[in-house]
């Protein structure tokens, strides 16, 4: 199985042509850099506005032929802001090649965690960390950052010599664990981006019960859930059954880990999305709240 961590690409993203030889067509390599630089400014304009950052090329080396691309900031704030917010840029970048290639065919399972998002393809899988996923949802409204990532997918897919195209961290790391096929960039670099109006998204999330509705029902329980108080049901019938064998007991402050929808709807006019409602699908385990225990002692 291939595992790519996305937080490896908080310096340099090496883009890695899977070529015969060790070059590459000076055409397909300027259209996909430019490409790439304009994806990168694209992506900077949606996350930190008014601070303008350049894409520099800063080595090209075998492996078939890889080219190192940084995001610098021209900014005068402080080193460690601009490091830290380029750092997302390219995460975002990284992100978001592998999500458009896998999205040609439905087998696509994503994970939703607090710290970190896993994105599974067959047998590739795609860590990513939660800062970086949550930017890459913020970047993709802006129709210039899909617009120019579909340009640089559609370079390497127009030359016949590359076979695939990878992504590393350094420019002397070994091959890249996924390879992206040349007939799965050029199905990606051509599909339409379509925001529905209606989506779910799926959570892993702790959940503090405040109350709880012991029947099966559409009634809605109420949890705290960072520091919101919501109101959701809860539909998993496995815990219900054991719920009522009494292998579990309920009390307000217990914590459930759960798998919640999250239903949300896009504002027509800001075009983000809004939480409109909750559902508890599955309950992963149960925590009771920690009680004190009064001590009696003799005087």
């Amino acid at each position: 199985m291939a595992i790519v961590n996305i937080a490896q690409f908080n310096e340099t993203l090496v883009l890695h042509f899977e070529t015969e030889g060790k070059r590459i067509n000076a055409y397909t390599l300027a259209s996909t850099l430019v490409a790439i630089a304009d994806a990168a400014k694209a992506a900077n304009a949606s996350l930190n506005p008014g601070h303008e950052i350049e894409v520099v090329v800063e080595a090209v080396g075998p492996g078939s032929f890889r080219a190192t691309i940084r995001a610098i900031y021209k900014s005068r704030g402080g080193v460690l802001a601009a490091q830290a917010a380029a750092a997302i840029v390219l995460g975002v970048l990284g992100n978001y090649i592998y999500e458009r290639t896998f999205a040609v065919d439905d087998s696509v399972n994503v994970e939703i965690n607090t710290d970190e998002v896993i994105i599974k393809h067959g047998n590739d899988t795609i860590v990513v960390p939660r800062n970086v996923y949550d930017a890459t949802r913020q970047v993709e409204k802006n129709d210039n950052f899909p617009k120019a990532v579909s340009r640089a997918l559609g370079a390497v897919a127009s030359d016949e010599d590359i076979s695939g195209l990878g992504i590393v961290s350094r420019i002397d790391a070994p091959p890249p664990e996924i390879i992206i096929k040349r007939q799965e960039l050029q199905a990606a670099s051509l599909q339409t981006i379509d925001t529905p109006n209606n989506r779910v998204v799926p959570e892993v999330v702790d959940l503090q019960i405040l109350k709880a509705i012991l029947e099966r029902s559409k009634r809605k329980w109420e949890f705290m859930w960072r520091g919101v108080k919501i109101p959701a049901p809860v539909t998993d019938e496995q815990f219900y059954i054991d719920f009522f064998a009494h292998d579990i007991t309920i009390a307000p402050g217990d914590i459930l880990k759960v798998t919640l929808h999250v239903h949300q709807r896009k504002d027509p006019t800001t075009g983000i999305y809004r939480n409109i409602g909750y559902e508890v699908i599955q309950v992963h385990n149960h925590t009771p709240r920690v009680r004190q225990l009064k001590l009696s002692g003799t005087t």
